[in-house]
């Protein structure tokens, strides 16, 4: 903000700002807007469409309390607009994410390519398209394992400019027991560095995405990710550009197709999708709890040395260390823990948005209460994406240094109680939920492996899942 303030002003534009620390600060959008509408007066304020609920709300009513003219324009960083979504949405029943890729593509054109045309065709008629290499989808092919002989190259080191070395010394002194860690900051804070750490990425890290992305590994922070997310989120970065490049290092040869297709998919694809579902099922979305989960959050979602589970400990300190963990650490980790312990999801919500640098409640809210923990019944997912320590052990190397062992269900019978907890906690998830989930015919398979448990094997997953709940005072 400060960096986008000062060039603005380089450039002729007469600016108001109020810093974060600045004594006449009102601390809300509606008072710093009421602040300078009584004092400059306007005919009318022209605003970009906020990204949250609450924010334009806020507007509305400003609007109406004070009778000045609003002028909301559409959010540019956005490629579907709320109206495309909902003409999209309507009369459907499942709001599936494939379907509204694949009109994106054609939006676009990104990986696209015509068919001949037909011999009767009209020749003003507009070319058939079909997606470059035959298939839409090439997710199947981004689920490796990172072996431990690859080496990720390093995120390029920006030079820390004085307004960032300002800003880090503020924040140790307004904040000094906030979650996280300043020592480490290494983002952008000006759209040309945005963009040099995005050509570090073409450069030295997209030929490797595809493989990796699933990937996790404890001596690995960022792997071969963008870590774009939160510049296109906040304007630095423009997502149609950045789709672009990506597809003209394909066709260069400088990357395979799933590289370059599983990239585009999760920023016009998904991004766009998550925000739309945001905003066509705001205000209702929020209050959404399918299971009625009601657990606090453990406390060591905010001190990661307050758990033996190496998994959770790890995403825990990369985020404090980085604001950043990627997207299956996020769902397989801290979302797939906080589902199967029954944590409430405004707790979710709330850390999610507090500890990631790309969190904005329209892209953190879906897929944490839609995707992660399925708080909303299935309109983002098909199934809950729960799992036990077996998918944790196949993506990772999290289970060889961990104090639980993942080759064990139960704590029964046993004089150490080292079972790990993703094991009997999925197990437990199942049985609590056999009534909500049953006929989900994506569970066919672990519902049939449930029938095949012994009553004692129920009994002693429901107590070492209770045991397990009491030992972390949830």
């Amino acid at each position: 903000m400060r960096n986008f303030k000062n060039y603005l002003q380089e450039n002729g534009y007469k600016i108001f700002y109020t810093q974060l620390e600045d004594e006449n600060n009102r601390g809300s959008f509606d008072g710093e807007l009421l602040k300078f509408y009584q004092q400059l007066k306007p005919q009318k304020i022209i605003l970009t469409e906020p990204s949250e609920y609450r924010v334009l709300k806020l507007f509305n009513d400003f609007q109406e309390k004070n009778n000045v003219v609003l002028e909301i324009r559409n959010d540019e960083r956005f490629i579907c607009s709320h109206h495309e979504f909902a003409e999209f949405a309507k009369d459907k029943k499942t709001l599936l994410l494939e379907n509204f890729y694949h009109q994106i593509r054609k939006k676009t054109k990104i990986l696209m390519e015509e068919l001949p045309k037909k011999p009767k065709a009209k020749s003003s008629s507009a070319p058939e398209l079909k997606p470059v290499g035959g298939k839409w989808n090439y997710d199947k092919e981004n689920r490796q394992t990172m072996p431990a002989e690859i080496i990720p190259p390093k995120i390029l080191k920006l030079k820390t400019s004085k307004i960032t070395l300002e800003v880090i010394e503020m924040v140790k002194k307004k904040f000094p027991n906030n979650f996280g860690d300043t020592d480490n900051f290494n983002y952008a804070t000006s759209a040309f560095e945005a963009n040099l750490h995005f050509e570090d990425f073409i450069k030295n890290r997209l030929k490797n995405f595809g493989n990796y992305q699933d990937a996790m590994r404890q001596d690995v922070d960022f792997g071969f990710h963008s870590i774009i997310s939160a510049y296109i989120n906040i304007g630095l970065l423009d997502v149609l550009t950045c789709a672009k490049k990506v597809e003209e290092e394909y066709f260069k040869g400088n990357c395979d197709l799933a590289s370059a297709e599983g990239f585009i998919r999760q920023i016009i694809g998904w991004r766009e999708y998550i925000r739309g579902i945001y905003w066509f099922f705001m205000p209702k979305y929020r209050d959404l709890n399918y299971f009625d989960h009601q657990r606090k959050l453990p406390d060591f979602y905010w001190d990661e040395n307050k758990t033996k589970m190496n998994c959770l400990k790890i995403a825990v300190q990369q985020t404090r260390q980085n604001a950043y963990s990627h997207h299956i650490q996020r769902l397989m980790i801290t979302g797939n823990f906080a589902l199967l312990a029954e944590i409430n999801p405004d707790a979710i919500d709330e850390w999610y948005l507090g500890v990631y640098a790309d969190a904005f409640e329209w892209v953190e809210m879906p897929n944490t209460r839609g995707m992660a923990i399925y708080a909303d019944g299935g309109i983002v997912a098909s199934k809950p994406y729960c799992s036990s320590g077996n998918y944790i052990n196949k993506m990772s190397n999290f289970c060889k240094n961990c104090y639980y062992d993942v080759k064990k269900a139960t704590n029964e019978n046993s004089l150490v109680k080292n079972a790990c907890p993703f094991n009997f906690l999925y197990w437990n998830f199942l049985i609590k939920n056999e009534k909500l989930l049953k006929n989900n015919a994506r569970l066919f398979y672990p519902y049939a492996n449930l029938k095949r448990k012994s009553p004692e094997e129920i009994l002693a997953i429901k107590k070492s899942a209770q045991e397990f709940f009491n030992e972390i005072k949830i």
